[in-house]
């Protein structure tokens, strides 16, 4: 019955292959520009994240698909049809927000009909149609009940089964499990990429949770101060970040600052501001032309960290070691170099010898571990 509830077919073109389509989109609240000449191409049944920092626009993005807000320049197409004037009920979209936003006066089975009712749907449409969207979260046996005498968990399900109930082409989700404690999170994460998977609708979810939106995510667009940084992978946006925002945002990772001291066509000289010499590969941000500034990203799981000298690596550094930190599964380690910078470095957690702190101890990266990006126009 899960695949019963499929997108309105009164609402699907087939003239597009992109549900969500954001055009050169800006928008300004009383002189400050919260959006900024924003492109963006969802695909069809994609489940696609926003994610950014508070206060990037990502929620005001948002905003503007489901049409609470309008542009104030560019185009929303929702379906290739510009939605200039269309207001929030005549969108095939529907949001879940954080807050769940349940009428606390009306019991579950109420809460997922309300929309339903509003758009004069018949009572059997009605039944049929909150009778499969609980049955889908899990909480048919609780349609009696009101939205207090719920666990958040609950709450949240509910939410998504009156979302899915008006059968939306798009699911809006905006910061949909952050009222959650850590462990229902994760639950909710996979209810939420299982719930994707059967019925093939677009999501679109806002998110500053890293972790969130690379583990459910198709694709994701990362924001910073209202422009969209990088659009890509959930792979290609931790291995390959395209600037030191993304590369700094996303996980964790070393930053070294630096300019190209020499190049050959395999490898590249980095003198970091500080003095640390370091060899990396060729990318398209960083061709290797003399003198031009550099940002070096190495993730902390591909530094390696040993007692003595591993001899092999290009790049190799003495270091001591002021902090350790036990995660459970992994131990981060912080290394104190002479130049005074800090390297990071994850290593799982494995039934060995761990270094004192304030032992001498090296850290290694090969070349190709560390990756030279464009450094932005402050630095």
């Amino acid at each position: 019955m899960a695949q019963t509830i499929t997108p309105n077919p009164s609402t699907v073109e087939t003239e597009t292959q992109y549900d969500v389509e954001l055009r050169k989109v800006f928008k300004v609240f009383d002189g400050y520009t919260a959006v900024r000449g924003i492109d963006l191409d969802v695909r069809q049944g994609e489940f696609f994240s926003i994610l950014g920092p508070s206060g990037c626009g990502k929620t005001t993005t948002l905003r503007l698909v489901a049409g609470f807000d309008e542009p104030t320049s560019g185009e929303v197409l929702l379906q290739g049809k510009s939605m200039v004037g269309v207001p929030p009920y005549r969108r095939p979209v529907n949001t879940v927000f954080q807050s769940y936003a349940l009428f606390g006066h009306m019991t579950v089975w109420d809460n997922v009909a309300f929309g339903l009712r509003l758009k004069n749907r018949s009572k059997t449409d009605v039944q049929k149609a909150v009778g499969e969207a609980l049955e889908l979260v899990k909480m048919e046996s609780f349609a009696r009940r009101y939205p207090a005498q719920l666990s958040g968990g609950q709450q949240q399900r509910v939410a998504l089964a009156r979302a899915l109930a008006n059968q939306p082409t798009v699911v809006l989700l905006d910061e949909p499990l952050g009222a959650l404690d850590l462990k229902l999170r994760k639950e909710m994460q996979v209810e939420l990429s299982t719930l994707h998977r059967e019925l093939g609708v677009t999501f679109i979810m806002v998110t500053h949770d890293q972790e969130e939106a690379l583990s459910l995510s198709d694709r994701i667009a990362v924001m910073n101060e209202g422009r969209v940084e990088q659009i890509g992978t959930p792979s290609e946006i931790y291995e390959l970040p395209a600037t030191p925002f993304v590369a700094d945002f996303i996980g964790e990772t070393n930053l070294f600052q630096g300019y190209v001291a020499a190049s050959d066509p395999a490898l590249i000289k980095v003198e970091t501001e500080r003095g640390l010499a370091m060899l990396v590969k060729p990318t398209d941000a960083c061709r290797g032309v003399a003198a031009e500034p550099v940002v070096v990203s190495v993730r902390p799981e591909k530094v390696r960290l040993s007692l003595e000298h591993p001899g092999s690596e290009m790049n190799c550094f003495e270091g001591r070691l002021r902090h350790t930190m036990y995660l459970g599964t992994h131990v981060h380690y912080v290394v104190d170099l002479p130049t005074g910078d800090m390297v990071t470095v994850m290593r799982p957690n494995r039934p060995e010898r761990m270094p004192q702190l304030d032992t001498v101890v090296y850290v290694s990266w090969a070349a190709s571990d560390a990756l030279p990006l464009a450094a932005p126009p402050e630095s």
